[in-house]
């Protein structure tokens, strides 16, 4: 899943991710978010911090409430690294994040990352 407003973006994360064989589905805000994940289990959640309605950080935390074995599958986006209280909570999480503009190459990289880390953890 990959939770993103800017349609630009998104469009960028489904190309790239389905190149590579992934199913991608996209929401674009955490509400819509929620509701998806509600329907569906999703094998990696690319956030991005800033969203409307529902941002990302409070979206990691109803993930964290409602499915915590999910936060281990979470891969934040962020255009915003001088906010202290992004920086923060990004430390606070310990989760990935790719800053933007990422390149397709860094895109697919952290993803595959990811998933090679959740395989070797069992998660």
């Amino acid at each position: 899943m990959v939770v993103e407003d800017e349609p630009s973006i998104s469009d960028v994360c489904r190309r790239v991710l389905t190149k590579e064989g992934f199913e991608v589905d996209i929401a674009i805000d955490g509400r819509v978010a929620q509701d998806m994940v509600a329907q569906k289990q999703y094998d990696l959640y690319l956030i991005d911090i800033r969203t409307p309605v529902m941002n990302g950080m409070k979206l990691y935390e109803w993930l964290k409430e409602n499915h915590p074995q999910m936060t281990q599958r979470v891969i934040f986006t962020t255009g915003d690294m001088l906010g202290s209280d992004i920086g923060s909570f990004l430390e606070a999480t310990g989760r990935p994040f790719l800053p933007k503009p990422f390149s397709p190459d860094g895109l697919k990289a952290i993803v595959k990352e990811a998933l090679r880390s959740i395989e070797s953890q069992g998660v």
